[in-house]
C-alpha cells in the first residue's frame, strides 16, 4: 500500500522559512520521481517543484530561487525547503508521485504566511 505522509507546515511571517517533509512507503522510492503541489483557497492545485529519480529538479516560476526540492533515498523522504516566504505562498501543500501508472497524493500540510 502506497502512502505519502507530509509534515512541517505551519504559520510563518513573511520572509521566513519552512521545510516540508514527505515520507513515502510502499514504493521503491529511489526509482520514482516526486513532486510538490499546492492549492490556495479558491484556486486550482498547481505544481510547485519536481525531482526525478536521478535528482534533476524543476520549479514553478514564482518559487524559482526561493524553494529547493531534495530527496533522501535512504530515508524514503522528499523535502521542500521554502525560504523568503510570501503571503501568496499560503496554501495546502501536497506530496505527489506516479507509481506503476497510478497517481498518489499525501493528505496535505497547511502553510500560512502572515504577519
Amino acid at each position: 500500500q502506497v502512502q505519502l505522509v507530509e509534515s512541517g507546515g505551519g504559520l510563518v511571517q513573511p520572509g521566513g522559512s519552512l521545510r516540508l517533509s514527505c515520507a513515502a512507503s510502499g514504493i521503491i522510492f529511489r526509482f520514482v520521481g516526486m513532486a510538490w503541489h499546492r492549492q490556495a483557497p479558491g484556486k486550482q492545485r498547481e505544481l510547485v517543484a519536481t525531482i526525478s529519480s536521478g535528482g534533476s529538479t524543476n520549479y514553478e516560476e514564482s518559487v524559482e530561487g526561493r524553494f529547493t526540492i531534495s530527496r533522501d533515498n535512504g530515508k524514503n523522504t522528499v523535502y521542500l525547503q521554502m525560504n523568503s516566504l510570501k503571503p501568496e505562498d499560503t496554501a495546502v501543500y501536497y506530496c505527489y508521485t506516479n507509481y506503476r501508472w497510478r497517481d498518489y497524493w499525501g493528505q496535505g500540510t497547511q502553510v500560512t504566511v502572515s504577519s
